[in-house]
């Protein structure tokens, strides 16, 4: 309440000096080459208001009304009659001063408040002026208005990108489990000794995928790492039928990506993958050049003509991409003589620091 009066007679003294400033400006202009103080004064105050009217009716009504809604027609035609009502206004102004303060003595009138065009236009670069002032701070309002608009949208619609890949990554959670449960479950049921060997790999995974999945970016090496462990549960439910050829660059440990970008490929590929010839086999090769990472999977397959669908972890991996590096990756797959291939590019990946 104490700021909304402030602001308003912060408002109120701008005004009175403008006004003063004004009354100046036309004694300044009406004293040249003469003396007659007591006229000049009164002439000045008496145009005065005029000049008040007419400078609130072109600011508070015209502008808004007609300039402002782009109703330029309109605009003009009651502007030619502002300039004709302030003519006739400013006519009577100099037979009425002519009348009661000189008696119709005209060769003592000041020579500048003889000339009825020098007082129009006088009048008229006072209006201009405060007009031009104000559809200036209009235009500085209504980009304010629109930055902070704008700012608004992207602030929502940063909150509404982070949802969505919350809301993705959690999606991963149960699927990836689902998978990894059902060949610990079908081990436990051969009662294979190999079970607890499984359950400890999968319990390094379990913690790379709930403590790490909610940072938004992971070292590069780690997801690798996670790749071969991945990898080794698979060879052991697989154990004779499965061919894995693993290729990887050294990796930068600063280099980083999102979390739990490579494995669903991983999985896929295994998920979807068929045996040919006895074998299921996978190729992936991951190399990292000036920061552009390149990952090609490839894994055998029978059903050529079959569309395939991905399932849920490619899915969303699909939508993780396009959040987190929309325009900066390429992401292609294609089947060529019973194998599927996938290959992913991204490239300007950042150090934490930039």
């Amino acid at each position: 309440m104490n700021l909304l009066r402030f602001i308003k007679a912060r408002l109120v003294l701008v005004h009175l000096l403008l006004w003063v400033a004004v009354w100046f400006f036309f004694v300044y202009f009406f004293s040249y080459n003469n003396d007659n103080t007591r006229y000049i004064l009164w002439f000045s105050s008496l145009l005065l208001p005029l000049t008040m009217g007419v400078t609130y009716f072109m600011v508070y009504f015209l502008i808004p009304r007609y300039l402002l809604t782009k109703k330029y027609w309109k605009f003009g035609l009651y502007t030619f009659y502002l300039v004709v009502f302030t003519s006739y206004e400013i006519v009577l102004l100099l037979y009425g001063c002519l009348y009661f303060l000189l008696n119709f003595d005209i060769t003592n009138m000041p020579p500048m408040s003889k000339n009825f065009t020098f007082v129009l236009v006088l009048v008229i670069l006072v209006v201009g002026f405060v007009s031009f002032a104000s559809l200036l701070n209009h235009n500085f309002k209504t980009l304010s208005k629109n930055k902070e608009l704008q700012n608004k949208i992207l602030e929502t619609q940063l909150q509404l990108k982070e949802q969505e890949l919350h809301y993705l990554k959690r999606q991963i959670h149960p699927h990836f489990l689902f998978n990894t449960l059902n060949t610990i479950y079908g081990f436990a049921l051969k009662q294979s000794v190999q079970t607890p060997e499984i359950i400890l790999k999968l319990s390094n995974l379990l913690d790379y995928i709930l403590y790490q999945i909610d940072k938004p970016r992971v070292s590069l090496k780690e997801e690798v790492l996670h790749i071969k462990e991945y990898i080794d549960l698979e060879k052991i439910r697989f154990k004779d039928t499965l061919k894995v050829i693993f290729l990887s660059d050294e990796i930068d440990e600063s280099i980083e990506i999102a979390p739990m970008l490579l494995i669903p490929f991983v999985e896929n590929a295994f998920k979807h993958g068929n045996l040919v010839d006895g074998f299921l086999q996978i190729k992936i090769e991951i190399r990292l050049v000036t920061r552009q990472l390149r990952f090609e999977i490839a894994n055998t397959y029978l059903n050529q003509e079959e569309e395939k669908g991905g399932g849920i972890g490619l899915k969303n991996t699909e939508k993780r991409l396009e959040l987190n590096y929309k325009g900066r990756y390429t992401l292609n797959s294609r089947t060529e003589n019973n194998w599927y291939y996938s290959k992913l590019i991204i490239t300007e990946l950042r150090k934490p620091t930039e």
